[in-house]
């Protein structure tokens, strides 16, 4: 973790750390690989999520290591059983004393059978039921599987911001994306 000491007006200093993670999205056909986290997790016990993690600190400037690290770990598929695996969304947010930045890369499998897990049980869930009211999914991965649902693929990365629908007046929490595009290349 890297650490920043934050000053503001009006308030005294505050050590923020930065946590890099990876996830991914696994399709195979319309399923989407959703792991349902062990009731013995301390974040999100019972949740419905992804596969993924924290970035090593030797894998800081290649989050794909990191996440074909985790793909790997959590469920016995390795690179060769991977297509198309590529980074699709940047999320930045702000945890209590974190500011958390976390690569999503979007890919299908060649294969179904997965290993098991003591992150929790494996799913393949139908992309038309992933987000059922009745599905636990933390707000931060329900929110980016609506806007990936709605937009699809795309040939760019998006980048996320997690925040309130008014700033101004904060009351529903809401991640705001914008296409992250290189200005020189338009």
């Amino acid at each position: 973790m890297i650490e920043e000491t934050v000053f503001a007006k009006g308030m005294t200093s505050m050590t923020l750390n930065l946590r890099l993670m990876a996830t991914a999205m696994l399709f195979n056909g319309g399923d989407l690989l959703m792991m349902k986290r062990a009731p013995t997790r301390s974040l999100h016990p019972n949740f419905w999520a992804a596969v993924g993690g924290h970035i090593e600190p030797e894998e800081m400037n290649t989050p794909l290591k990191a996440i074909l690290r985790e793909i790997q770990e959590e469920t016995g598929l390795t690179e060769q059983d991977l297509t198309g695996l590529r980074m699709q969304y940047i999320l930045v947010r702000r945890k209590d004393d974190e500011i958390r930045q976390q690569f999503f890369y979007v890919g299908e499998t060649l294969r179904r059978d997965v290993g098991l897990t003591e992150e929790g049980e494996l799913h393949w869930i139908p992309q038309e039921e992933v987000l059922h009211e009745e599905r636990s999914i933390p707000f931060v991965y329900r929110a980016l599987l609506a806007h990936y649902f709605e937009f699809g693929p795309a040939p760019h990365l998006w980048m996320g911001t997690a925040g309130w629908t008014d700033i101004a007046a904060p009351g529903t929490p809401a991640i705001h994306w914008i296409p992250l595009i290189d200005p020189h290349v338009l």
